[in-house]
């Protein structure tokens, strides 16, 4: 079992910055990939990026590639996403995931969800 808290979430002008964290409970952090998703008012949520165990290899949406890093800490169980250049079209429930899955891009393969934190960018 793996438990997540978010935080990191709040309002910021368009062009700021924000750091996303989310930290992991339970042993099994390590050997699971990670990733983040995104969901605004009225639309599904959707994927943002994801890291493999290791940390060696990240992917992208594109919308936000170039803009957002992930990364992660296996020592401190965290994981987090550094949003730069923001936009409005950025807001939304951002949720940390949990997986073991092999596609890293759909959130079938996650079995574990934190309970989001809120991200508002405004124009």
């Amino acid at each position: 079992q793996v438990q997540l808290v978010e935080s990191g979430g709040g309002l910021v002008q368009a062009g700021g910055s924000l750091r996303l964290s989310c930290a992991a409970s339970g042993r099994t952090f390590s050997s699971a990939a990670m990733g983040w998703f995104r969901q605004a008012p009225g639309k599904e949520r959707e994927f943002v990026a994801a890291i493999s165990r290791s940390g060696s290899v990240r992917y992208y949406a594109d919308s936000v590639k170039g803009r957002f890093t992930i990364s992660r800490d296996n020592a401190e169980k965290t994981v987090y996403l550094q949003m730069n250049s923001l936009k409005p079209e950025d807001t939304a429930v951002y949720y940390c995931a949990a997986g073991v899955g092999a596609r890293p891009r759909e959130r079938s393969d996650y079995n574990f969800w934190g309970q989001g934190t809120q991200v508002t960018v405004s124009s």
